[in-house]
This record gives C-alpha cells, structure tokens and sequence, in this order.
C-alpha cells in the first residue's frame, strides 16, 4: 500500500514542547503521528509541514519558520535508518531501495517569507519543496476564504471571489514553478485559486482540501476547480477532519468517518477523475472524534475503499500512486 500523505503539522507540535521544556521525539509519541505509528500503517513518504499561525507568534514569521525547520531536521536526522529527507524524486526512489521511508518538507504559510522572493529561494535551498500561499490569514501574496455563523445553529461559506494574489503573489508562484516548488492552493481562497491557474503552467496541489459539493465548508474545493486541477494534472490530498468532511452545525462536534472521506473521493472521481484523488491527512493539526486516530489505522481507509467498490488500482493510485506522478514531474 505504502502511504503517501501529502500533509501533516507534527514538527510544530514538537516544536512547541521543545520550547516548553520537553523531550516529546518524532519517532515514539502520543501524538497522531510518528516514525513507528507510520511503519505500522505502512509509510512510504510523509510531508512534514512547518506550519506558523501569524496571529499567534511573538516574532517575525521568518525566524519563527527557521526554528520550525531546525526542529525537522534535528528529529528526522536522528533517526535517519529509518527515514530519509528528499529533495528530488531520486531520493523517494533511493530511499524505497534502501527500505526507508521518505519525508518531505514543506511550509504551510506563504507569508513566513515576508513578502520577500530571497527568503522563498533560501527555504528552497534548505529543502522546503512545497508551500501554501496562506493559512488562515491575509499575508503579502494572497487571502484566504472563510465562514461566518448563523443564527438558528448553522454555518454561511464565505468564499472570497474578488482578492486575487497580489502582484507579489503573482511573483512568487512564477518564482516557485521556477524553482521547482510545489504550488499548495490548501487554504487559499477562490480567487486566488483562479490566479494561481492563470499565472502558472505545471501541476500544483491542494494538499489538503475536500470537495465542497460534498461539505460547504469554503476551504474545500467546488467541482470546477476539481476539474481543472483534474486538467492541470494536479492532485488534491483528502482531509481528515469532520468538518472539513461534512457539514457541522454551530457547537456541533467535529466527527470524521472513514465512509465520509470515501464520499468525497467517489465525488471527486466522478468530476475529475481518480487521477486528482491523493491524501492529506492534517494530523496533529486536527481535532474531533476521529475514526482514523493515528497514523497506525490507514489500512482502515483501504479496507472501507474496496467495501465500496474501489478497486485495488484505484486504491492504490489514492494512497500513493497520484501524489508520486506529481512529485516525479516537478520534483
């Protein structure tokens, strides 16, 4: 099977309780995500995101994303016999040779490079190969889309249609399609989804975005972006978390199904084809009731997959194969 998950928010976890005092290790936690959790649920490559919350740092987000990074490598180093840092497909395909599993490093959060192009090339030459232009706050090069609660207990999407990338935004996925970083449109909002097309040629991502025929929620994909990510020849990674994957009322609780992720992808399979259809789990970055707790319980996923008619090409296309055609072209 060998999973490829296209994101996940472990290093700041164990970033924070470095800083804290602790000695939490990315190979052996109580987290949702770990070395022996991944081998249990057999691993092939794990992005690791450094993700930076703007509205919760107390210094500039360049300095905050570096410490992130020497968290990454200092955990992913000291345990190098079991997995390897790529910075090219020949390493995923070196690593795979030698029995390791594989971790990719990204960013999520365009706006640790602070507008400027140099801090962008200087992530990439430390190894950053993919990157979201945003989280959930407006930043140099773009916006991201939101919701707004109701009365009588519901949710209104709120997908911004008007707040395309800035002129540095523009800049930065010429820059980053240059370099040979992945384009991530994960929390980017709709016109600034629009842009990333009209200013780019490759194959980008949404690393961890669902389907919003499926789920409103205005972080989700709608079908046509679907299908011209489809065209693209890009890849969309399911999200993991309920309210990402169904509609939750206001005070509602957040809960995740594996038949809902298998929902979603049977939508987005009759849009845009299976080709488009990867995983992004957010683990350690989500929360709620969780059917797929850890990283151990993937096969969970695979099993309720082919319950519902997927074959085991087309399950094995969504765990690994989709993601691996996108990262040998671009990487």
């Amino acid at each position: 099977m060998r999973v490829v998950d296209m994101h996940c928010d472990t290093i700041a976890v164990l970033y924070a309780d470095h800083r804290a005092g602790g000695t939490v290790s990315v190979l052996e936690n109580n987290l949702m995500l770990d070395l022996k959790k991944m081998q249990a649920g057999d691993y092939g490559l794990q992005n690791f995101a450094l993700f930076t919350n703007l509205a919760s740092i107390d210094e500039p987000p360049f300095e905050y994303c570096m410490k992130l990074l020497d968290t990454f490598y200092t955990e992913l180093e000291a345990h190098r016999d079991l997995i390897g840092i790529v910075r090219s497909y020949a390493d995923i395909e070196e690593n795979l040779r030698q029995g390791k599993m594989s971790a990719l490093l990204t960013v999520e959060e365009g706006g640790v490079c602070q507008g400027e192009l140099s801090f962008l090339r200087n992530f990439y030459r430390l190894g950053v190969r993919m990157m979201t232009l945003t989280w959930n706050h407006p930043n140099e090069l773009a916006f991201p889309n939101g919701r707004k609660a109701l009365e009588g207990g519901h949710y209104q999407a709120v997908p911004d249609t008007e707040h395309g990338l800035t002129e540095t935004g523009i800049a930065f996925v010429e820059e980053m399609e240059s370099l040979g970083m992945i384009i991530d449109v994960a929390h980017l909002n709709d016109a600034g989804i629009r842009d990333v097309f009209l200013h780019t040629k490759k194959p980008f991502v949404a690393s961890h975005s669902n389907a919003r025929a499926v789920c409103s929620h205005p972080r989700n994909l709608t079908d046509e972006m679907i299908r011209a990510l489809s065209e693209r020849g890009g890849v969309m990674g399911i999200n993991y978390y309920g309210g990402f994957l169904r509609d939750v009322p206001v005070g509602g609780e957040d809960v995740s199904r594996v038949a809902d992720m298998v929902a979603h992808m049977k939508h987005i399979r009759n849009v845009g084809g299976i080709q488009v259809i990867g995983l992004g789990s957010d683990f350690d970055g989500i929360g709620g009731d969780l059917e797929l707790k850890t990283a151990a319980d993937l096969p969970r996923l695979a099993q309720e997959m082919e319950r519902q008619g997927f074959t085991e090409g087309e399950i094995e296309a969504v765990f690994a194969g989709n993601v691996l055609r996108v990262y040998r072209e671009l990487l």
